[in-house]
């Protein structure tokens, strides 16, 4: 059994897959730099409208960073891997899904 996930790695988890640093981000929620990396480090409390601020700012739910909705996590985990496969060239799409039908033992 896998450890959970904390709120202040979910954090920082849907920081990175959304493309920011802990710069813009302090920009967009109106705070300092520092006070993201406390945040992320677990060494500061986040409030409720931080947390609301936080989840529209990366496109995932509040449970989601909360580690109360896992399916949540998972769709979550989906639209961040569309995301990415949406700024891949066409010819690379086609060897990312050449390579998923492989591993589903799928050669279509």
């Amino acid at each position: 059994m896998s450890t959970p996930v904390e709120l202040h790695e979910r954090i920082r988890i849907a920081r990175e897959d959304a493309g920011l640093t802990q710069n813009q981000l302090a920009k967009l929620m109106e705070v300092s730099r520092p006070t993201i990396s406390e945040i992320e480090a677990g060494r500061r409390k986040v409030s409720a409208e931080e947390l609301g601020k936080m989840a529209d700012l990366f496109g995932v739910s509040t449970e989601w960073l909360l580690g109360r909705d896992q399916s949540a996590g998972m769709s979550q985990d989906l639209l961040l891997a569309a995301r990415h496969l949406e700024k891949l060239s066409s010819n690379d799409l086609e060897r990312v899904l050449e390579l998923l039908r492989k591993v589903k033992g799928n050669p279509e």
